[in-house]
């Protein structure tokens, strides 16, 4: 067992974040942590690791319990840069790392070299950009070599170029067998790096297999919709209608068995958009009231 987590209750005054939060990750793989500002992401993230206390619940990571400071050999927390000194600069950073879990420095300054940060290793951290900062923080938590990675927005404020080398980074460690729990709001990169997703509301988690949900949705034009519907009511196939377009799963009806069957009656298909639903879509279900058209 990777990480185990079972009734975690959180309150603040009368808010109460966590509601009986419960979920294992039995094996290797990236789990992305999604909810909005405010919904007790960071909070549980801070539990899990043992810098806060929850009220109630059990936390075990590897097999030990999540208060065995052991863990911290074989796990890295990524939290956001508020942990940086800014009159340091980032190699005292992670020479402070090296010196507590004896990593030679060599491997500092190769994992600095992988991540990208290299060129300004030695400027003081008040100095650095967002992004650099960022990318300090991933270093910090990479040099250990974990076996659980658990990255708090580790893709805020950066630019694109940085933002594809980070997702590639964590998916050669999830290849190496490192497992991964992040939180984000970039929902286009988690769709990038993973389908295994939690997300949270109101305290409690709803855990999706985004795999498990993703279909194919096709939007089709064709150039008489009136004859169109009542051919496709016969065949008893399921559409909806928007924007003047025949709205349809690929488990219902192919895309192919479509065109040929308005061919058969001399219907032309004008335009078609295809669509997969992923994590947005799912986002917008869960937290919005006016959910995607699919």
């Amino acid at each position: 067992m990777i990480l185990s987590v079972e009734g975690l209750h959180k309150t603040y005054g009368k808010d109460k974040v966590l509601k009986g939060i419960s979920f294992h990750i039995n094996e290797p793989k990236i789990v992305a942590l999604v909810g909005p500002n405010g919904a007790g992401k960071s909070t549980l993230l801070n539990i899990l690791t043992n810098l806060q206390q929850a009220d109630q619940g059990d936390v075990s990571i590897l097999n030990k319990d999540n208060k065995n400071p052991e863990i911290f050999k074989e796990i890295s927390f990524m939290q956001d840069n508020s942990v940086l000194y800014d009159y340091l600069t980032g190699y005292d950073h992670l020479q402070f790392i090296g010196d507590m879990q004896g990593i030679e420095s060599k491997k500092l300054m190769l994992t600095a070299k992988r991540v990208g940060m290299d060129a300004y290793l030695k400027k003081k951290v008040g100095k650095y950009s967002l992004g650099m900062k960022q990318h300090l923080l991933l270093t910090m938590a990479l040099v250990n070599d974990p076996k659980l990675l658990i990255l708090d927005e580790p893709l805020n404020g950066l630019d694109p170029t940085s933002a594809i080398r980070v997702r590639d980074l964590l998916l050669e460690e999830h290849k190496k067998g490192t497992c991964i729990l992040l939180s984000s709001h970039n929902l286009a990169e988690i769709d990038r790096l993973t389908p295994h997703i939690l997300f949270i509301k109101s305290g409690v988690l709803i855990e999706e297999n985004i795999a498990a949900y993703e279909k194919i949705f096709y939007h089709v034009l064709v150039d008489d919709q009136e004859r169109a519907a009542a051919i496709l009511k016969d065949n008893q196939v399921r559409v909806s209608y928007k924007d003047g377009k025949f709205i349809f799963s690929s488990e219902d009806c192919s895309l192919q068995t479509f065109i040929l069957m308005m061919g058969e009656h001399c219907i032309g298909t004008l335009d078609v958009e295809k669509k997969v639903y992923g994590s947005e879509d799912r986002y917008q279900m869960i937290y919005m009231e006016n959910g995607p058209e699919l």
